[in-house]
């Protein structure tokens, strides 16, 4: 699962993958819900560990499938979710943390991520990648 974070100057945030898969990509900070936690606990122990920032976690966003190699599906579910603490320092896996603005979104982003917020309503074309 991921987290879609914006700041109040509505940057969104992005991580860049420190491992595969996706590694060297830019994507929304998150990951995998362990035994026992819930899609909020998981995602406020990710977006911690990745990026320093606590969060409050709020309604789906949306959810995708992706390939995960021979015979694995993972099941993407996306959060909206909002800053309370912290400091915004890349950690864990992510190998880079940064808020981009409108227009600016890197061009290296993970397979299907701009198709899916844009098809989510959660950004618009004008949020399309740099060249």
């Amino acid at each position: 699962m991921g987290a879609i974070v914006f700041d109040p100057a509505d940057r969104l945030l992005l991580v860049r993958r420190g491992r595969p898969p996706g590694q060297g990509l830019w994507s929304v900070p998150g990951g995998r819900v362990e035994p026992g936690e819930s899609d909020h606990q998981a995602l406020r122990r990710e977006l911690l560990e990745e990026t320093g920032l606590r969060v409050s976690v709020g309604r789906l966003a949306g959810t995708v499938e992706r390939p995960g190699g021979p015979g694995v599906v993972y099941v993407i579910r996306d959060y909206l979710a909002t800053v309370t603490g912290g400091a915004l320092l890349p950690g864990d896996d992510a190998a880079d943390a940064r808020w981009f603005a409108r227009g600016e979104l890197p061009v290296a982003l993970t397979d299907g991520l701009l198709d899916a917020l844009t098809g989510w309503g959660v950004i618009d074309a004008t949020w399309s990648a740099a060249s």
